[in-house]
C-alpha cells in the first residue's frame, strides 16, 4: 500500500499535464488505475473532457514557435538531457509500470524502461539530422533543394499495453523534428505518460512541448484527433479504432499514422533448430501475457518437427512462473484486467469445441484468483479459418498447425489481414530469404521473435496499418517535405513564358 500511497501523492494536483503542470480533469467523471495483480486500486482521478483537450492543443499551439524555431543543436542538447533524466528514474519508471499493467518487474526494468532512455538517446542525435536531398540543377535554369519542416501540433493516442514505450513512440520523433504534441495514454494506464512529460519538463523541454490528456477515447480522443489546430495524428491500437480515428482524421485532411493489430506467424522450417525454435515460440508468445500486437500467436510448423514442437512448447510453457509482478522470481504476471482475461478465456473455451486445448487454457486459483492472471495457453489442430487462428486474441495464447511444402507455410502465414510482424526458423540462408522477401510484414525476424531496436522503423503491412515508429525513418510522418527552387538565369522573359503569352 505504501507504493500506491506514493502514486497518489505524485498525481493529488490531477492526471492532466497542460502547459507544464499538473492539473484536474473537468469531465466530472471519475477513472480508476487498477492493479490488476490485486484488483486493488492505485490511483482515482478526474478524466478530461473536451475543454482540457482544447486547453493542452492551446498550449502545443503557444509553444510551437519557440520549439521549432530552435537550432537541431538545441533541440539535440534538450533531448539528451532528457534521456539523462529518464535513466536517472529508472526504478520509479519501472515500478509505476508494473504497478499500473501488472508487468513482471524484471520486464520493466530489463525491456520497457532501458528501451525508453534508448530510444530518447537515439532521437537525441536524430535531431541533427534532419537531412533533405543535396540542392542540383534539375531543371538546368535553376537550383532546386529539400527543406524538412516541423509540421505543428501533433496529437497522439497511445493503447494500455506499453504506455512508457508507446508514449516515447510517439513524442520523441515528433519532438526531435520540432513539432509540438498532446499525447492521451489510455486511461487505464496514464502513470508513466504522465512521468515521461514531467520528466522532459526537468530537462529543460519548454513547458507545452509535451502535454498530456488523461481521458476516454470518445471524448477526449475523439475531440483530439478532430481539433482543427491538430495537423497530424499518430495512433496505435486495435484495427476497429484504427478504422474510426481514420474516418475523424480524414475528414479533417490530417496527416495519420496508423500502427494497429497483428496476428503474428512463427514459420518453423523442417531444417530449424528445434531447441531454438520451441524457447522462441514460448518467449514470443507470452511476453508482455501476449498482450503484444507483434507477439507470435499462429505457429506454423513444418510436419516433421510437428509433434516435438508441440511436446517442447507445453512442456516449456508449463515451467512458466506466474506471480507477484514484483517478485523477482516471476515470469509471467497477469492480463490488464479481468475483463481482458475474460476475453480471451472465452476465445480459449469456444476453441474446446473445434480444437485441443494442450495445456493452459484456465485462470489459477489461490492466491492469484484475486488478479486478472490467465495460465500459457497452446491450442493444437485449429483449422486455418477458426476464430483461434483469425482473430486477435492479445493474451498468453499460441496456436500451432502443421504445414509440409515450404509454398504452404509461406502461404499460410500470409492468409491473413494483418501484416505486422512474423518470424522464420530455418538453418538454410536461401529459405529464409525466401521468407524475409514473400512474408507481407512490417518486421521479419529469422531465428529469432520479439526484439527491437530504436535504429530500425517499426510499422505495418495491410490491416496493421501505414507508417512508421522509431528510427529515421519516423520524421517521414512528422515532417513537411518542402521543394525549393532557385533561378539561376537573371533572365527577365523566360522561354516557358510563351506558353502563357508570345511566341518563342
Amino acid at each position: 500500500m505504501g507504493n500506491e500511497f506514493q502514486v497518489r501523492e505524485r498525481f493529488a494536483a490531477g492526471a492532466q499535464y497542460i502547459g507544464g503542470q499538473l492539473r484536474r480533469g473537468t469531465s466530472g467523471r471519475d477513472q480508476e488505475v487498477v492493479n490488476p495483480a490485486t484488483g486493488e486500486t492505485v490511483l482515482r482521478y478526474e478524466l478530461a473532457s473536451t475543454d482540457d483537450v482544447d486547453a493542452a492543443v492551446a498550449a502545443a499551439r503557444e509553444a510551437f514557435p519557440g520549439w521549432s524555431g530552435l537550432s537541431p543543436a538545441e533541440r539535440s542538447d534538450a533531448l539528451h538531457r532528457f534521456a539523462s533524466v529518464l535513466a536517472d528514474q529508472a526504478e520509479d519508471f519501472a515500478h509505476a509500470e508494473s504497478l499500473q499493467c501488472g508487468k513482471p518487474l524484471k520486464l520493466s526494468t530489463e525491456f520497457d524502461v532501458p528501451g525508453t532512455v534508448d530510444n530518447a538517446a537515439f532521437f537525441a542525435g536524430a535531431a541533427r539530422h534532419l537531412e533533405g536531398r543535396s540542392a542540383g540543377e534539375y531543371s538546368g535554369d535553376h537550383t532546386s533543394y529539400v527543406r524538412r519542416e516541423p509540421i505543428g501540433v501533433v496529437g497522439s493516442i497511445a493503447p494500455w499495453n506499453y504506455p512508457l514505450q508507446m508514449a516515447a513512440w510517439k513524442i520523441l520523433p515528433a519532438v526531435a523534428a520540432g513539432n509540438t504534441i498532446v499525447l492521451k495514454p489510455a486511461e487505464i494506464t496514464p502513470l508513466t505518460s504522465l512521468m515521461f512529460a514531467q520528466a522532459a519538463t526537468e530537462a529543460g523541454i519548454p513547458e507545452g512541448v509535451i502535454n498530456i490528456v488523461s481521458g476516454a477515447g470518445r471524448d477526449a480522443g475523439e475531440h483530439l484527433v478532430g481539433h482543427p489546430d491538430v495537423v497530424m495524428t499518430s495512433f496505435t491500437g486495435s484495427t476497429a479504432v484504427g478504422k474510426r480515428v481514420a474516418e475523424i482524421a480524414t475528414s479533417t485532411v490530417k496527416r495519420l499514422h496508423l500502427e494497429l493489430g497483428g496476428k503474428a506467424p512463427f514459420l518453423v522450417f523442417d531444417d530449424a533448430d528445434l531447441d531454438a525454435a520451441v524457447n522462441g515460440a514460448v518467449a514470443a508468445s507470452l511476453i508482455n501475457t501476449g498482450q503484444d500486437c507483434t507477439a507470435a500467436t499462429r505457429a506454423y510448423v513444418q510436419r516433421p518437427l510437428y509433434d516435438a514442437f508441440v511436446e517442447g512448447v507445453a512442456g516449456l510453457m508449463e515451467s512458466v512462473r506466474l506471480g507477484d509482478p514484483f517478485d523477482p522470481s516471476t515470469d509471467l504476471g497477469p492480463l490488464i484486467s479481468h475483463q481482458q482475461r475474460d476475453r480471451v478465456a472465452g476465445f480459449v473455451e469456444r476453441a474446446r469445441a473445434y480444437a485441443t486445448v494442450v495445456t493452459g487454457g484456465e485462470a489459477p486459483g489461490g492466491e492469484l484468483a484475486e488478479g486478472a492472471y490467465y495460465r500459457p495457453t497452446l491450442i493444437a489442430g485449429a483449422a486455418q479459418d477458426s476464430e483461434v487462428v483469425c482473430s486477435e486474441i492479445f493474451g498468453p495464447v499460441l496456436v500451432v498447425l502443421p504445414f509440409d511444402t515450404d509454398d504452404e507455410g509461406i502461404a499460410l502465414a500470409n492468409d491473413t489481414p494483418y501484416g505486422l510482424a512474423a518470424s522464420a526458423w530455418s538453418r538454410d540462408l536461401y529459405r529464409a530469404n525466401r521468407a524475409t522477401r514473400e512474408i507481407a510484414a512490417g518486421c521479419v525476424w529469422i531465428n529469432d521473435h520479439i526484439p527491437i531496436i530504436s535504429e530500425m522503423p517499426h510499422g505495418g503491412y495491410k490491416a496493421s496499418g501505414f507508417g512508421k515508429d522509431m528510427s529515421s525513418y519516423s520524421f517521414e510522418e512528422y515532417t513537411q517535405v518542402k521543394h525549393v527552387m532557385y533561378d539561376n538565369t537573371a533572365v527577365a522573359r523566360k522561354d516557358w513564358h510563351r506558353t502563357v503569352f508570345g511566341d518563342r
